[in-house]
């Protein structure tokens, strides 16, 4: 009787809160007593239990009331047992979404593995985790203002006995310093305290992971693998954007883990708000602990980067040198790396001094696409006079259309054509919030989709610009 009194309420949560919500929170739940007049139900993480606690249970107590009017109360309970039982018992496929702390794929510690310490043996290690960079390491990191705040976040995490906030969200732009520092946190785990396993893979490996565990029929050991880690890395997460299964498997090792107090480090491209693609739930969850960006470098950060790598390699370049290429390599670190690299290999190999000269012709395809860089300012301009608007009015507070629209482009083109952030694009317009650039970049796409002249006019400003 109780059983099917539970079956009907969980049809008409169903219906009442549709199918995202009830596979992700309601269909877990199982039922794990009754007496009197209270129903005890149970689930597998204190974080689904405290969640539905707060969104739902009020609801479950009204409508089993109104199946069985001698119940009043209802008690929901943490019961990680009975989930890795029932996903025990589940057909594969089902297992891999089903219970146990609902973990999502994952990735056996990789001793070896950014930081797998020395919990699993070497060979799982270098098999399920991703190997790390011996020269990423917080004493080759330079720090500038741009990156401070991020630095000095992971140096809490690589510090600290216990977790002092979860996750710990790196975000910032391609080649700023992101999964520098998150190899530098797991070689410092790794050598302050062996015994604690780290494992450090790619988003993209992770969906790998899950997929073959899936096709193998091996969900169960793979999920146990993952949830042995006391700290789990998953870089570039924004990788698993629209893979829902992947997704899913994602947010509960991601519960599983913080329930069990290990300690979760992700970095993206975006910040957690910003992430298309990724599930409302999971987003949420991402940024719930510490959200540290990386801003794009400045002239003297990017100096000091050259001076060090410059240190490292054991060259002597001029500071002349150091100067010209910190002007003019400005779109990121591995940019700028790669053209000292460029120089001293030049320098070395055919026995000629570095110089200024040396260094343009050595880059001069570099320095041409430097100097081709298009700049929000440009992009302001021209849009500007395109639409026969002021320059100030991109800048300015006006909301009508005929000043609105061509500011949305320009954001647009912003987003398209130049390597700065998303935050970086709103304060060049009048210091608007990150938010404000998303919806611009995102209605102009719809325009284009529907309107065959805006396209045409939007195409034909790129092409102006880019010219």
């Amino acid at each position: 009787m109780v059983k099917s009194e539970w079956d009907r309420v969980k049809v008409r949560l169903k219906d009442e809160v549709g199918d995202a919500a009830y596979r992700s929170w309601l269909r877990p739940i199982t039922l794990h007593g009754m007496s009197d007049d209270a129903v005890k139900l149970a689930l597998p993480t204190r974080f689904m239990r405290d969640w539905v606690n707060t969104h739902y249970a009020e609801r479950i107590r009204t409508l089993w009331g109104a199946e069985n009017p001698a119940i009043r109360n209802v008690e929901i309970v943490v019961e990680a047992a009975r989930a890795v039982s029932a996903a025990k018992t589940a057909p594969p496929q089902a297992a891999a979404i089903a219970a146990a702390p609902k973990a999502a794929p994952v990735e056996t510690p990789r001793p070896a593995a950014p930081c797998a310490p020395a919990a699993a043996p070497a060979a799982d290690a270098d098999e399920l985790g991703a190997p790390l960079d011996t020269r990423f390491t917080f004493k080759n990191f330079v720090v500038g203002k741009p990156n401070e705040f991020a630095w000095a976040a992971a140096r809490r995490v690589a510090e600290a006995d216990q977790v002092s906030f979860n996750p710990l969200f790196l975000y910032g732009g391609v080649g700023l310093g992101k999964t520098h520092l998150m190899h530098a946190i797991a070689h410092h785990i790794r050598e302050r305290n062996p015994e604690r396993s780290v494992l450090y893979l790619s988003a993209e490996k992770f969906m790998y992971r899950f997929i073959r565990a899936l096709r193998g029929q091996d969900t169960m050991s793979f999920k146990e693998q993952f949830r042995s880690v006391d700290v789990l890395m998953i870089d570039d997460v924004q990788f698993i954007a629209g893979k829902d299964a992947t997704q899913e498997e994602f947010f509960h090792t991601f519960n599983a883990l913080v329930d069990q107090g290990s300690q979760i480090v992700i970095s993206a491209d975006k910040s957690p708000s910003d992430l298309e693609g990724i599930e409302e739930r999971l987003r949420s969850r991402m940024a719930c602990g510490l959200v540290a960006d990386i801003h794009a470098t400045t002239y003297e950060l990017r100096l000091g980067i050259l001076q060090s790598k410059a240190e490292q390699m054991g060259v002597i370049v001029p500071q002349k040198v150091m100067e010209f290429l910190a002007h003019k390599i400005i779109s990121n670190v591995r940019e700028l790396e790669g053209a000292l690299n460029r120089v001293v290999a030049h320098s070395q190999l055919v026995g000629r001094t570095i110089t200024l000269e040396t260094t343009q012709e050595v880059l001069h395809d570099l320095l041409r696409a430097s100097d081709r860089r298009i700049t929000i300012e440009e992009i302001q301009k021209k849009v500007a006079e395109h639409f026969t608007i002021k320059l100030a009015e991109m800048s300015s507070a006006r909301r009508s259309r005929q000043v609105a629209r061509p500011r949305q482009i320009a954001m647009y083109l912003a987003k398209q054509l130049t390597s700065r952030s998303l935050p970086e694009i709103g304060r060049k317009f009048g210091g608007r919030d990150h938010t404000t650039v998303m919806h611009a970049v995102k209605k102009v796409e719809e325009l284009k989709e529907v309107d065959q002249n805006f396209a045409e006019d939007v195409e034909l400003l790129r092409r102006m610009l880019q010219g």
